[in-house]
């Protein structure tokens, strides 16, 4: 009912404003089309042969070894029971895919066809007449109906949230499947249907789709399911008669002969074993670990490559976000006062190696981000945030939001924890016999520091030491994981470290980051407890974006109102990917705009025998054994991520997946499957959850 009443709010505020105009009612496919773009038109027209970030000679064949996170006992990952493994989107297929050049566009891939008409009420698909399962039969629409119908109705609760604005799905012809749409203002949702993955009815008829399992599920993708070893690694084999191989969205991609997933609980022995040579690809964030593990002979003698690949995407926002629904939290003086304990530059200095660099934006590293004084924006965002004048701080209207700086010199704080302590004074927390309390109840102010990884205290214990300087009880609280993820889930917290992943096209994943209808809704990911009407019409302003240079105006309108809000204290960045590999690998000469995409690589046959001779000839010079190491794999979960998720998006082996595997619009733009994330267990359990609850968008 209040999403209801917000969007008809935002839709007669933004038509009586002349924001949009008739413009809401524009973006259809002007008939049957081979995809489809959030705003504008599809990069790639008709007919084209292959993304230009691929090589369409690439030779097929060869095994890959990659990281696939502690542990793992299900094969199920639509559901919320159990661990699921690393990979599993490989085996499937979507009704369409995404290109790592685009912003949010959307090329068929199960379909034949799409078309959506202007107003974007509806979209329909026409089903390829040869894509076929695994088995042999044909993919049908009523297998399309079924996904549908199962995950929202067993399926992780997200899904029934997500595509909560489907009024019907219907069949229209034989191989016709439509779904229309109770809200035609959210111009993205026919490309999000169009993220569904598709599941076998007949294979699931007589099964419990709420169970988790190990059974290998059936599935229409480039790869199938060839080995299991529950928790300890899982081979995928490439379908030699994928249906699918040849159309222009797979060319050049599924290269790999077999895929196997190794599973550590220890990140740390992960690493090892990647520099011994059990593992053939890696994915660093720890700038540590970057500065000084891969000082080693295979890699001075060109065995390991290392590169830092750069990237487009946005860097989202990473920080210690704030509990609001703690009574001690919602005056934003407070929230703001914590930033002022935060020494990034000296954190930066002595624990990343200068690695580094700190984040002012929520949709850091893009255009989206919003910069310098309001009076100097662009039109269509200064409009909309002085429409709230009055409602949003004043502030917003005439300073430029910057982070505090503190110097990276010892005690170089001491002018920033001074003004801290002004702001909590301000806000009624004064201080008695050197503790901060609240004057007139005489509650002392407590922050606890919710965490998951005994590594990371290193880097929380400097803003700890500061927030107590402030006169405050602060604390850092470790938890085990399983103790950590019920917390999360139930908001059993004041402050943790997260990370909010955005994407180009930012849209309906925005309610569950900081819409007041999932403030109370466990398990989602507004961990800020935001709930602001304001936030919310901004929010619905962002998806009903007509065009690209209007989503970029309204995202930075968001982006400001949250800034000022202070709901979090912002962490650190880097703007390119840090790889390394076993030199046996051949790739395309470009990175897309969403950085390295590994599922377009392919393995060179000349390579992997200089390779051995090559390792021969050194003794096996500079592999370092586990063993060696005095790693186990069952060893403490350790080495925490340092970066946000969002720039850790080296894109997995062709892994299709659907929405739930996103942290963003597009599936594939996530991150959430590539293998070597689980290595930071803080980023991992914020993942999880966008997996297990998903990103109610």
């Amino acid at each position: 009912m209040m999403k209801s009443i917000i969007k008809t709010a935002v839709l007669g505020a933004v038509l009586a404003a002349g924001w949009t105009g008739v413009a809401l009612a524009q973006g259809g496919t002007n008939g049957p089309a081979h995809g489809i773009a959030m705003h504008g038109t599809p990069k790639y027209a008709a007919g084209f042969i292959h993304f230009d970030y691929v090589n369409p000679d690439a030779p097929k064949g060869g095994a890959v070894v990659q990281f696939g996170g502690a542990t793992f006992d299900s094969l199920n990952q639509f559901i919320v029971n159990g661990d699921q493994a690393t990979g599993l989107g490989l085996i499937y297929d979507t009704l369409t895919v995404a290109a790592a050049d685009e912003a949010f566009t959307r090329y068929c891939l199960l379909c034949e066809t799409i078309e959506v008409p202007e107003d974007r009420s509806w979209v329909e698909f026409v089903i390829r007449e040869d894509a076929r399962w695994h088995d042999g039969l044909p993919v049908t629409v009523e297998d399309v109906i079924f996904s549908y119908d199962i995950l929202t109705t067993a399926g992780h609760p997200f899904y029934q949230f997500y595509y909560g604005d489907v009024a019907a799905v219907e069949k229209t012809g034989e191989r016709a499947v439509r779904f229309s749409f109770s809200d035609v203002t959210n111009l993205e949702l026919p490309l999000i249907v169009s993220e569904l993955t598709i599941l076998p009815k007949h294979y699931w008829d007589g099964r419990a789709f709420d169970d988790s399992t190990l059974e290998p599920p059936l599935g229409s993708g480039a790869y199938r399911i060839a080995n299991v070893d529950a928790g300890s690694s899982i081979t995928y084999e490439r379908v030699e008669d994928y249906w699918g191989a040849a159309l222009p969205v797979n060319v050049g991609q599924g290269n790999f002969g077999s895929i196997r997933y190794e599973f550590f609980r220890d990140p740390q022995v992960a690493r090892e074993a990647f520099k011994g040579g059990d593992i053939d690809f890696w994915v660093e964030n720890q700038s540590k670990a970057w500065a000084t593990a891969f000082d080693t002979p295979a890699v001075e003698n060109g065995l390991i490559l290392t590169e830092e690949a750069k990237h487009n995407r946005s860097a989202g926002m990473q920080g210690y976000v704030i509990n609001t629904r703690q009574p001690k939290f919602q005056d934003p003086r407070v929230r703001q006062a914590l930033s002022y304990a935060f020494n990034f530059e000296w954190t930066n200095k002595e624990l990343f190696y200068g690695a580094y660099t700190r984040t002012d934006s929520y949709f850091e590293n893009s255009e989206l981000a919003s910069s310098g004084l309001l009076a100097d924006a662009g039109d269509e965002e200064r409009e909309i945030l002085e429409s709230y004048r009055g409602q949003l701080p004043e502030e917003l209207y005439t300073e430029v939001f910057s982070v505090p700086f503190s110097g990276a010199d010892e005690d170089s704080d001491r002018g920033n924890i001074a003004l801290g302590s002004d702001l909590l004074t301000a806000a009624g927390w004064v201080v008695q016999d050197g503790v901060r309390v609240n004057e007139e109840t005489g509650e002392p102010l407590a922050v606890e520091i919710l965490l998951v990884s005994q590594q990371f205290e290193r880097i929380v214990n400097p803003f700890v030491e500061n927030l107590k300087r402030m006169g405050i009880d602060a604390s850092a609280r470790l938890v085990d994981v399983a103790q950590y993820t019920r917390r999360i889930e139930e908001f059993d917290f004041d402050t943790m470290i997260t990370t909010f992943g955005q994407s180009l096209s930012p849209g309906n994943e925005q309610r569950n980051y900081w819409g007041s209808e999932t403030r109370d809704l466990n398990g989602s990911r507004n961990l800020g407890g935001i709930s602001d009407p304001v936030i919310d019409e901004l929010i619905e302003l962002v998806i009903s974006a007509p065009s690209r240079e209007s989503l970029v105006q309204r995202t930075r309108a968001l982006d400001r109102a949250l800034l000022w809000g202070h709901y979090v204290v912002p962490n650190w960045h880097v703007p390119h990917d840090r790889i390394a590999y076993w030199d046996k690998f051949g790739k395309p000469g470009i990175y897309p705009a969403r950085g390295v995409q590994f599922g377009a690589w392919w393995i060179e046959e000349a390579k992997v025998t200089s390779l051995e001779g090559r390792r021969a000839d050194a003794g096996g010079d500079g592999a370092t054994t586990v063993a060696e190491n005095g790693g186990t794999q069952d060893a403490q979960d350790g080495a925490v991520a340092e970066e946000p998720a969002a720039t850790q998006e080296v894109e997995e082996v062709a892994e299709n997946g659907d929405a739930a595997d996103a942290g963003n619009d597009q599936a594939e733009d996530s991150g959430l499957n590539m293998a070597w994330i689980a290595g930071g267990v803080v980023v991992l359990i914020g993942l999880m959850l966008m997996i297990r609850r998903r990103k109610s968008s």
